[in-house]
């Protein structure tokens, strides 16, 4: 196996999926509140209420899994989804184009294997 195939599997993307009430300007505000750590936090929009994280190592992305979880909202539905840059890399997309941050690793990054 290659280098290059060896540091994408060491590489992840971290996916946070979440459904969370908005029916009352309490719930709206902590939606907000929500989105705007993501955002701060690095991730990225990748659809409507499912966001992506480049995280260097499976530590870094343990590191942000507890921060998303720190700030869990009272109510809704929350999930968190580590997979490597390889899998990242495989998925299939049927229609739309693809967000900035897909291209990241690919395209500026050179991993060097230690």
């Amino acid at each position: 196996m290659n280098q290059e195939a060896i540091s994408s599997f060491r590489i992840m993307r971290l996916i946070v999926l979440f459904d969370l009430p908005m029916q009352t300007n309490s719930e709206k505000r902590e939606y907000q509140h929500y989105r705007k750590f993501l955002l701060e936090d690095g991730f990225q929009m990748l659809q409507f209420s499912v966001y992506i994280r480049f995280c260097k190592n499976i530590q870094d992305a343990s590191k942000h899994t507890a921060r998303v979880s720190a700030l869990t909202p009272k109510k809704g539905n929350i999930r968190i989804l580590s997979i490597t840059e390889k899998q990242f890399e495989d998925m299939i997309l049927v229609l739309g184009e693809k967000i900035p941050s897909e291209y990241i690793v690919n395209e500026q990054y050179t991993m060097v294997i230690e």
